[in-house]
């Protein structure tokens, strides 16, 4: 690509190096108000939102439909604890690629199993290890989008100027997307298997909405029951 695409190329990769991983150690050890949450959370990962200036990382509306939903334990006494927050990191970064429901099938299991274990293996303990190989996958992130860039740099050679720069670009998107694509798809894949294996929500959380359409029928039921 000759778009000053050289220079994208070398401001994604550094924009990558910006990549902060907050550690569990990072986080209070004493239980926070939601203000001090969002703080908290902003201030650590500020630089991962579009927008710097008008993009919320987090927002008390947010906590409480998670708390709401069944992403995140309630708050003991309107205060959240270090597992809370670790709770709502990875809420942050799923919630860009999965739905609601995807995020509360993985997070439901955790919060049950592991939240507030204390003197044992809990969130926390978890958290740790995910978080242990994250430098070792930005640096194979690296490899593939330049590998994705220099692919798409290839591409439309029989076109010139401003027309081949964009066709370029559509080309590295598109190289990009497919990748997300393919792994978001692979994630509810995973999920859709392990729960008809150990049970529970099944695919998309069906069997929540079976007996939410059960709950319709018994009702339509009992109405039509009264009018006769």
């Amino acid at each position: 690509m000759k778009i000053n695409a050289d220079d994208l190329l070398n401001s994604i990769i550094a924009s990558l190096d910006r990549v902060q991983f907050i550690s569990s150690e990072d986080i209070p050890n004493i239980d926070l108000y939601m203000d001090q949450v969002t703080t908290f959370m902003d201030s650590r990962l500020r630089n991962t939102v579009r927008d710097e200036a008008e993009d919320k990382v987090l927002t008390k509306t947010m906590i409480n439909n998670y708390a709401k939903n069944n992403l995140l334990p309630p708050p003991v006494k309107k205060k959240y604890s270090r597992e809370h927050v670790l709770l709502l990191i990875f809420i942050y970064y799923f919630k860009n690629i999965l739905s609601i429901n995807d995020i509360q099938r993985m997070l439901n299991p955790m919060a049950e199993r592991y939240f507030g274990k204390d003197g044992g293996f809990g969130v926390k303990e978890i958290y740790e290890q995910v978080i242990a190989m994250e430098p070792d996958q930005i640096e194979n992130l690296k490899k593939d989008i330049i590998d994705k860039y220099n692919s798409a740099s290839e591409d439309f050679q029989e076109i010139e100027g401003e027309e081949q720069e964009f066709l370029q670009t559509f080309s590295f998107i598109c190289k990009l997307s497919f990748d997300v694509y393919i792994k978001k798809l692979m994630i509810e894949k995973i999920l859709d298997e392990y729960y008809r294996k150990h049970g529970g929500t099944g695919e998309g959380g069906k069997k929540e909405e079976t007996k939410k359409q059960d709950s319709k029928k018994d009702a339509k039921k009992a109405a039509t029951k009264k009018e006769k």
